[in-house]
């Protein structure tokens, strides 16, 4: 199967190694406006060949689509309007309602799959792809019920190679419930690391006193701004709200602060470390998951 992988960066390259890794692509293509980014894939062996997108797309069975956001609004429609009609398109956006709307009326809707991958690294290019980073993840699939049965198992084909769980939502859904999980977490880190960057004029003073509390707290400071500039413009509704929350719990906590309340900041961290339960929560559900996969399996 010729597989065509358009934006060759940490998602769209790991999918590619994963594909090429269990047999589902016999070809894979790369599509990438950045040249340096192009050729690095093209030597690491992530992909058989680099094309500009006219020729990569011709005579191919599956599209993935990993690039800005903000470009995809664009894109997808355009490459379904170009492709004949058993060609599959899967998105990897990390929002969905945007995307989704841009095509939801478009008479090759059913060929295309709005799908988002939980899972990243703070790394990005395609020497930061790997076999694994979807391992275990979950893969979110909004509106179904708009793509074709074919795309669906052209979809799950993918899904299997990278080893992800896939739940469904509707985009809505998805990007209210990103925008606090994932989206929120990101502003938080990049701005902490601009705050200590601000005031702590001699960085030697920062690597000498960091220890691993703030290297994991802002290690999402390190992320693409190419790609999550994007995701914050596209999602700016949801992701205004959670942060109007969250600037409410600090100036709450700021406030207790000021007072010398120990007693209440014990009570909003005491609050907080529910955060342990629910996070338990998830990975006893999943270790449920896992069971009852394999004894269907069985």
């Amino acid at each position: 199967m010729r597989v065509v992988i358009i934006g060759l960066g940490l998602i769209g390259g790991s999918i590619a190694i994963d594909l090429r890794k269990v047999g589902v692509a016999t070809q894979l293509i790369g599509v990438d406006q950045n040249d340096d980014h192009a050729n690095e894939a093209l030597r690491l062996g992530i992909v058989d060949g680099v094309m500009n997108l006219d020729e990569a797309i011709k005579n191919t069975d599956l599209i993935i689509l990993s690039i800005p956001v903000t470009a995809m609004v664009g894109v997808i429609g355009d490459l379904l309007s170009r492709v004949s009609s058993d060609v599959t398109l899967i998105d990897m956006g990390s929002t969905k309602a945007a995307i989704c709307n841009s095509v939801k009326s478009h008479e090759k809707r059913s060929q295309f799959v709005a799908a988002h991958p939980i899972a990243g690294t703070e790394n990005s290019g395609p020497s930061a792809a790997f076999s694994g980073l979807f391992n275990n993840k979950t893969m979110i699939v909004c509106e179904k019920e708009l793509s074709s049965d074919s795309a669906l198992e052209m979809a799950n084909k993918v899904f299997a190679a990278m080893g992800v769980k896939t739940i469904f939502m509707n985009p809505v859904e998805h990007d209210k419930h990103v925008a606090y999980v994932s989206h929120l977490s990101h502003v938080s880190s990049f701005l902490l690391g601009q705050t200590v960057m601000d005031i702590e004029k001699d960085e030697k003073n920062i690597f000498d006193l960091a220890g691993s509390g703030f290297a994991s707290t802002v290690r999402l400071a390190k992320s693409s701004p190419d790609m999550w500039a994007p995701i914050f413009e596209q999602n700016v509704e949801y992701l205004s709200q959670a942060l109007l929350e969250y600037i409410m719990h600090l100036q709450r906590f700021h406030y207790h602060l000021m007072k010398k309340d120990s007693k209440e900041i014990h009570r909003i961290m005491t609050e907080a470390n529910e955060i342990r339960r629910v996070l338990s929560g998830i990975e006893l559900k999943d270790e449920k998951l896992n069971k009852v996969e394999s004894l269907i399996e069985e």
